[in-house]
Parts: structure tokens; C-alpha cells; sequence
């Protein structure tokens, strides 16, 4: 991770393994993604569409504020797809491959 600073570093190892989770079978799994795309929306709203990986940092250290009513409200009768280390983290995972300084990983 070339480039990256020691936060960006740990959140992208953090990111890539919730998207890891994500793929894996499971009876919540289908929540999850609905959790994932409403992840999306929020931070296109948040963010826009033109961010840099520090602008994802700062506000992944933000989303303990919005994330859950997000995914309770989207998924309400799956918890397991509010756990933040798979949904969020595959949410913004996705969103650090089109930072504007991506790091090769």
C-alpha cells in the first residue's frame, strides 16, 4: 500500500477484509447488500463524486453517527446485516478503488 498513510493503510486492511465477508454464503447475505447499496447512496451524498482516500478515512470515522439507523432502517428484521465490519466496510472498500489517489494494492 505505497502511499498510504499509516490510516489509510489500516482502514483500507480493515475494508478489503469486510468485503471479503461480504462474499461469503450465508442466510443475510442478500440484506447485507441492500445494507452495501444504501452505504453507497450515502456517501455519494456525503462525499460526492470526486474524493481522495483521506476524504473516505474522515468520514468512516464519522459513520458510527449514520451508519446504523441506515442499516437497521434498510434491513430491519436481519441484524446480522448491521454489523458494520462486513456491510460498511465492503461499502467502503469499493470506494477506495475509485479514490482520486488510489494506491495500488
Amino acid at each position: 500500500m505505497r502511499g498510504a498513510t499509516p490510516a489509510e493503510a489500516t482502514a483500507l486492511i480493515e475494508w478489503d477484509a469486510g468485503e471479503k465477508r461480504l462474499g461469503e454464503p450465508g442466510p443475510a447475505r442478500d440484506a447485507r447488500l441492500k445494507v452495501v447499496d444504501a452505504v453507497d447512496d450515502e456517501l455519494r451524498r456525503r462525499i460526492g463524486a470526486t474524493y481522495a482516500l483521506s476524504d473516505l478515512v474522515r468520514e468512516y470515522g464519522e459513520s458510527s453517527r449514520w451508519f446504523l439507523e441506515l442499516a437497521q432502517r434498510v434491513a430491519p428484521g436481519t441484524p446480522a446485516a448491521w454489523d458494520p465490519s462486513v456491510s460498511l466496510d465492503a461499502a467502503f472498500a469499493r470506494w477506495a478503488r475509485n479514490a482520486s489517489d488510489a494506491v495500488a494494492r
